[in-house]
């Protein structure tokens, strides 16, 4: 089960996140999930929108020269609470699978019940395995009623 997600290349200058930021949000687009991560030259930031906004944000950050590209990833359910991440990463690392990058949802579905999106090494072979530990996964439409 696989959501998507846009990843945006950007300069690494002060006033770009908050441009990208209000280009996505004049155009009326809510992310749901963002992460950002940094190089000496450039940033690369992860979203997650609401699946019927994907294609319009992707089109609006290319048409203003964004370097911009989805990816599929999974949202994993993990108990919140301590050793709950934990727990999932002994799956990974038992799977031998590694995590190529990892951040938190910042919605939840229910109490007691956290979010990570994860970009895995292997993410068809993640998923199955996931499945067959009862680790659950987020599908998009669950992740566009949040």
């Amino acid at each position: 089960m696989f959501i998507e997600q846009i990843s945006v290349f950007l300069e690494n200058r002060n006033g770009a996140l908050r441009e990208m930021t209000q280009l996505l949000g004049n155009a009326g687009v809510d992310m749901l999930a963002l992460s950002v991560a940094d190089t000496q030259n450039f940033g690369i930031i992860r979203m997650i929108l609401a699946s019927g906004a994907t294609d319009d944000a992707l089109k609006l950050l290319r048409d203003n020269g964004y370097i911009a590209k989805i990816n599929h990833v999974i949202c994993a359910k993990v108990p919140d609470r301590p050793l709950g991440l934990c727990e999932l990463l002994d799956i990974v690392e038992k799977a031998d699978l590694s995590v190529e990058y990892m951040y938190s949802f910042l919605r939840a579905s229910k109490p007691g019940e956290a979010h990570m999106i994860l970009r895995l090494s292997n993410g068809e072979k993640a998923a199955k395995v996931f499945d067959m530990h009862g680790v659950g996964m987020m599908s998009q439409e669950e992740v566009d009623a949040l």
